[in-house]
């Protein structure tokens, strides 16, 4: 893996979660939670995110159901990570997303209780998730 800058993406009909990581340390922060109109974000505003964070690449979670199979948001991720390739000229890769809503869920819990979870775009958490597991993975190449 190339040392750098990478950022996730939660992609969702109505939000799409944003994070930041580096390879370095391993570690993503949630950036901002990205308004959608049936999957379809401000393109300017991810074009600005990208350009000012410069990725090496672009990493979006894969929605599919606790088997494995595929689920009504599925072919949709797929879409949004096509665009994003097809706009940015970046690799985009997908990682599956299982239960990383649930997980970002407990770590807001642990934080601060239900408050937190009501008060907090979990979505962004998530792109967190997808992306600290696409950056641990040991065996990929970019």
């Amino acid at each position: 893996m190339s040392a750098g800058v990478y950022l996730g993406f939660d992609f969702g009909y109505k939000r799409i979660g944003v994070a930041v990581g580096q390879s370095v340390t391993g570690s993503a922060k949630p950036l901002k939670t990205e308004p959608a109109k049936e999957g379809v974000p401000d393109w300017r505003s991810i074009a600005n995110l990208v350009q000012s964070w410069k990725p090496q690449a672009l990493i979006v979670g894969l929605p599919t159901c606790i088997d494995g199979s595929e689920q009504y948001t599925t072919a949709a991720a797929k879409q949004f990570a096509t665009e994003l390739m097809t706009r940015f000229h970046l690799p985009v890769h997908l990682v599956d997303e299982r239960l990383t809503t649930v997980e970002a869920r407990s770590h807001l819990f642990e934080q601060g209780g239900y408050r937190k979870i009501k008060k907090t775009p979990i979505d962004s958490i998530a792109a967190c998730i997808i992306l600290e597991q696409w950056l641990h993975e040991t065996d990929k190449e970019i």
